[in-house]
């Protein structure tokens, strides 16, 4: 049972000292017992005081680490039902399948596709962290082949899937340091895959008939010395599925230890449109692992970007560096666009500018990361500041002519920008869509007349 704040702040040296961040005591015991603060933070409290408060300074959903070195994923340790109350911190990770009844050739090559499924994305690289390997076979040494070269090919790390125990601990010795997460997916086999996973030092997930099984089988898991637990509560369906991930994060929130840990999904629809819908949805309530079977790179693309737009801070605009940027081989006869640093209107104008195929400059302006409209509404993106941007950059030095592209939806911006710069400035489209039309056709013409 989780303890109250005054019950944590008995615990406490009550010196005020300030070293964990917290004006008094008694206020950092408080967000201690809401979940928002570890027991490390305090810096003077006793060992005796940590074994009294062992329950509480655990986070409700347990943290789980899953690979290792560049392929090392951390998953749980959320604090959070809503992320409008504070951003969630550990994104999902997305796997997908593998069975080893395939042939050596074809789980090659599929490993091999689920290791390309990496995109970038508003300067960010999204891809996919796991390959599951399934022993749909049954046989130990299909499984044992399977795992390590799926991990092989795909340079990933994996999720190792299987009913037995046995075959769980085959795969897992031919990936040795590897870190895999086992799921054994018969309940009835749980403690003695926990075995499996205490021996190789592995996370492990079970599988129980409803949330309810949990109570029970967590504490033997944990007693085993498993204490990295993944939960799959046994639903396949997207309603069920969705119902029982909520009521998982919910009662882990509040305090119940036995389902305090990071949960597992699975995609069963046959559509493929239908895979990547299931997938988006369990990953924005609230799987920590999904598996499915969506490998087609246009299937994958909307999963991992729910996954990035669901684990951003909601709070905090994305930006990029305000600076100048050069796009393609320019010359100082190359056109200059500015744009602000918000980092999706940057990047839609980065990815038309390279679409019309013609170099160009593209002068990024600091507006605390808010877009055009916005920033030109609050009074960030005016005249004197596109004119500070324009002298920070030297962009003057960068090409010979003195022409600035704005967006259309600010053409009000012309005439001050003229008379801050000296530059003449040239009206864009208003949506970024417009401008390899706009480069091609309306750029060269007024260069030229100029």
């Amino acid at each position: 049972m989780a303890l109250t704040g005054l019950e944590i702040y008995k615990q406490l040296p009550k010196t005020n000292c300030k070293d964990c961040g917290f004006p008094t005591c008694l206020a950092f015991a408080m967000k201690m017992a809401t979940g928002q603060v570890a027991l490390e933070k305090c810096p003077h409290v006793t060992a005796e005081a940590k074994a009294a408060l062992e329950s509480a300074s655990r986070p409700p959903i347990q943290l789980v680490t899953i690979g290792t070195n560049e392929n090392e994923i951390k998953i749980g340790n959320e604090t959070q039902l809503y992320r409008h109350e504070e951003r969630f911190h550990r994104p999902a990770a997305v796997a997908v399948r593998i069975s080893d009844t395939l042939d050596e050739a074809a789980i090659a090559k599929r490993a091999e596709a689920v290791g390309r499924l990496a995109f970038e994305r508003v300067g960010t690289k999204i891809k996919v962290n796991l390959v599951a390997v399934c022993n749909e076979s049954g046989d130990a040494a299909r499984f044992e082949k399977a795992a390590a070269l799926s991990a092989e090919k795909s340079g990933l790390a994996c999720l190792l899937m299987s009913a037995t125990a046995g075959n769980l601990e085959k795969a897992a010795a031919a990936l040795p340091a590897k870190r895999p997460l086992l799921y054994i997916s018969d309940p009835l086999q749980a403690e003695a895959a926990a075995k499996v996973a205490k021996d190789n030092d592995c996370p492990l997930a079970v599988r129980a008939d409803g949330v309810e099984a949990f109570a029970e089988l967590t504490p033997k898991l944990g007693s085993a010395g498993v204490d990295q637990l993944v939960l799959d509560p046994g639903t396949r369906d997207l309603k069920s599925t969705l119902e029982a991930l909520t009521l998982i994060r919910r009662l882990a929130l509040k305090g119940f230890r036995p389902v305090g840990y990071p949960a597992i999904a699975f995609t069963t629809a046959k559509d493929l449109t239908m895979q990547a819908i299931e997938a988006s949805t369990f990953i924005a309530k609230y799987a920590a692992v999904l598996v499915t079977d969506a490998i087609e790179p246009w299937q994958m693309l909307p999963v991992l970007t729910t996954r990035q737009d669901i684990y951003i801070d909601p709070q905090k605009p994305v930006a990029v560096e305000p600076k100048l940027n050069a796009i393609g081989e320019v010359t100082d006869s190359s056109p200059v666009l500015v744009t602000t640093n918000f980092s999706l209107s940057y990047y839609s104008v980065e990815g038309e500018v390279e679409a019309s195929r013609m170099p160009a400059y593209i002068l990024s302006v600091d507006t605390e990361g808010t877009s055009v409209l916005t920033a030109w509404a609050s009074d960030k993106f005016n005249a004197e500041t596109i004119t500070e941007a324009m002298k920070k950059s030297a962009v003057e030095e960068k090409v010979s002519h003195r022409q600035l592209v704005i967006p259309g939806f600010v053409a009000v911006l012309s005439a001050g920008i003229e008379d801050e710069s000296g530059w003449s400035v040239q009206v864009g489209p208003k949506e970024a869509s417009g401008i390899p039309s706009y480069l091609k056709k309306q750029w060269k013409v007024q260069d030229t007349a100029n």
